[in-house]
């Protein structure tokens, strides 16, 4: 009886570690591509349909909105966006890991409209911003997430 109730805990703990929690569309590409590749050169990636994984960074805390994924170079990450409400990427899924499927955009924002970019992002993450540190336009990458999986 104990050998069963052993296997049966050590069994159910296997299971749990190799949970995968699905949102959005299914996954239909098979191919992943580097975030690396995509962020050295992301304008070859503008309007292409990518898989990308990696580390959970960070999730939006208020609407779980978007998730930031660590990139396989260092100090690189890139940002799954999806719109609000279609699907909602849970605060507990960071330092997980994430298989997403989307589409590669591009964001240009004047200076003005980065400072307020990155003010809304402080205040989502409850961080402090500097606006002295925005000197000019930026131009940022993203993937519009249209499915993902969390393990």
């Amino acid at each position: 009886m104990n050998k069963l109730l052993i296997f049966l805990f050590l069994f159910a703990t296997v299971a749990s570690f190799s949970q995968t929690d699905k949102y959005g569309k299914e996954i239909s590409l098979k191919e992943k591509t580097s975030i690396s590749k995509i962020l050295d050169k992301p304008e070859d990636y503008v309007g292409k349909t990518v898989l990308v994984e990696g580390e959970i960074l960070e999730v939006c805390a208020m609407a779980g909105c978007w998730m930031e994924l660590k990139s396989d170079a260092e100090n690189q990450k890139v940002k799954i966006k999806v719109k609000d409400g279609d699907i909602v990427f849970p605060v507990e899924a960071k330092g997980k890991s994430a298989l997403v499927e989307g589409t590669v955009y591009k964001i240009e924002l004047t200076k003005e409209e980065a400072i307020e970019y990155y003010e809304h992002v402080a205040a989502e993450q409850g961080t402090e911003f500097d606006s002295a540190t925005v000197t000019g336009p930026i131009t940022l990458y993203q993937i519009k997430g249209i499915g993902a999986e969390i393990k």
